[in-house]
């Protein structure tokens, strides 16, 4: 099983950015706790993060028939991008978006997303650990459905 971790504008500021919200574990910290879990289970996760949408498209493309799933925190894209959503419907690619903060408890315009629609589903609000249970959940739906 190979897994893909996208991060979206801003992620790379983990640690520093509004530590309030987003908590002081840097997306190293995260991808590398990421990686042990992903080896231990015999799965292969590559990490990706951009601030540019056309560089996170891009890497959605690329990665058509070399992953089975897609761990997406999107970041801001998620309540902006109809392109990114688009890449992600045309990947056919099973994804699970995923959310540092409660985006339901923040301002509304965080509220709305452009892909939880077709997500497989939706982990939020648990800061860092928000990675780890989107991981195994998505681990999960793709070992039933790849058995089924």
């Amino acid at each position: 099983m190979n897994l893909l971790l996208i991060n979206g504008p801003n992620l790379n500021l983990l640690g520093q950015r509004e530590p309030s919200f987003y908590g002081t574990t840097t997306l190293v910290d995260i991808e590398q706790q990421l990686r042990a879990k992903a080896e231990a289970e015999g799965v292969s996760l590559d990490c990706f993060q951009s601030n540019f949408e056309g560089a996170l498209i891009d890497r959605i493309q690329e990665s058509m028939g070399v992953v089975s799933g897609i761990l997406i925190n999107a970041g801001a894209f998620t309540h902006t991008s109809i392109a990114l959503r688009d890449a992600l419907l045309g990947s056919a690619i099973p994804y699970v978006e995923l959310h540092l903060s409660n985006t339901y408890s923040r301002e509304p315009f965080r509220q709305n997303s452009y892909l939880a629609d077709h997500a497989v589903g939706v982990i939020t609000g648990f800061g860092a650990f928000s990675y780890l249970l989107a991981l195994d959940g998505l681990m999960a739906y793709l070992r039933r459905t790849q058995s089924a």
